[in-house]
């Protein structure tokens, strides 16, 4: 009996529109696993903000990297989170145990790792993670930033960190910058060591073709021991000298 061929094909053969977009996520690929974003727990005043969150998160879905932020599921970081949980990403969330109440910071999706205090979120967050991103904040989310910058400064690691700067949020702080290396305070050559861009697209790719900059101590080999109480951050040198530096 001869074969009959069916105009319709079958549907263990067809590919639905999510299928092919499932198709295309899983064939992107991309230096980084894990892409740690700070970001503020309010929305702001602009839909840009979230319009940017929104597309950060489906810009790390499409690219197969996985989202480390600060937990809960309010304002800029609700948004990124969520954006990439609902995309099938891989999402933790580092929270406080202090701040884990529902009342403070909404509900965590993915997966969540409760620690101590700051010090320890932001070491769990930088070892989990292989790159930085800084969406528009506040005060948390500008100490958060400015101390990867200062770790890679100082050679502790050499992963790259963005600034999302949507609608020029952050253009006085890039202009602060630049005065402090004009004045003699910032080295010309670590003026590089943040990357900048307008959208989510623009900057995450600038972030892939990022060369590391070399740091003062870039020939130290820096390690963080992950303790509750105290918080400790040592290096090694060539020379064996060991220093442990309390945080907290």
């Amino acid at each position: 009996m001869g074969l009959t061929t069916n105009p319709q094909q079958s549907p263990s053969m067809a590919e639905s529109p999510q299928q092919e977009q499932n198709t295309a996520v899983s064939s992107s690929s991309s230096r980084f696993k894990r892409v740690c974003v700070f970001c503020g727990s309010s929305a702001g005043k602009r839909d840009s903000y979230s319009d940017a969150a929104i597309e950060l998160g489906q810009e790390l879905v499409a690219r197969g990297v996985g989202l480390v932020y600060g937990g809960g599921s309010i304002g800029l970081m609700g948004l990124v989170s969520q954006t990439v949980h609902r995309g099938g990403g891989h999402v933790l969330g580092i929270i406080p145990r202090s701040l884990m109440g529902k009342e403070l910071t909404g509900e965590t999706v993915g997966e969540v790792k409760a620690v101590a205090n700051m010090h320890q979120r932001k070491a769990e967050m930088a070892r989990h993670s292989d790159c930085f991103i800084a969406l528009p904040g506040g005060y948390g989310t500008l100490e958060e930033l400015l101390e990867v910058i200062t770790w890679a400064q100082l050679g502790i690691h050499d992963k790259p960190v963005g600034l999302l700067n949507v609608d020029g949020y952050y253009n006085y702080l890039l202009t602060f910058i630049d005065k402090a290396v004009d004045d003699g305070f910032i080295k010309p050559s670590q003026r590089h060591i943040i990357v900048s861009a307008p959208t989510a697209k623009e900057l995450v790719q600038k972030l892939e073709e990022y060369v590391p900059v070399g740091g003062e101590l870039a020939k130290n080999m820096w390690e963080v021991e992950q303790q509750q109480q105290p918080q400790l951050v040592g290096f090694n040198t060539t020379t064996a000298l060991q220093t442990e530096v309390v945080l907290s």
